[in-house]
């Protein structure tokens, strides 16, 4: 994917069809998952985006992806410890279940 992306390796010489089924922005993360038909394979990639340009790119294959907000609770009345932390899940890939098999999740925190 890098090479695609950065310009070093051509379309045509790329067998693998990237073709997204969804997309999300949470601020300067980007998320785009599709699927594979032809390869039974799932993909989630999480681009971060600095002043328009990707300055990084995660990509995820036959992967339960579940993203969450990582942040201190709106009580203010509560500690500021690391276990009163609050991370909610604000978005879960849909498209893994179709690879056919078991496949590992993973949590990404922004």
């Amino acid at each position: 994917m890098m090479r695609l992306l950065t310009g070093t390796t051509k379309p045509e010489e790329h067998s693998f069809e990237f073709l997204p089924q969804s997309l999300a922005v949470f601020g300067s993360t980007v998320l785009v998952e599709g699927f594979n038909t032809t390869r039974s394979i799932s993909w989630i990639h999480a681009w971060t985006l600095t002043d328009g340009i990707i300055t990084q790119v995660r990509e995820y294959l036959n992967t339960s992806l579940t993203v969450t907000r990582f942040g201190k609770p709106s009580s203010a009345g509560e500690s500021s410890s690391i276990s009163s932390l609050h991370c909610p899940s604000i978005w879960e890939s849909t498209l893994s279940d179709q690879v056919g098999k078991s496949v590992p999740g993973l949590v990404l925190a922004i």
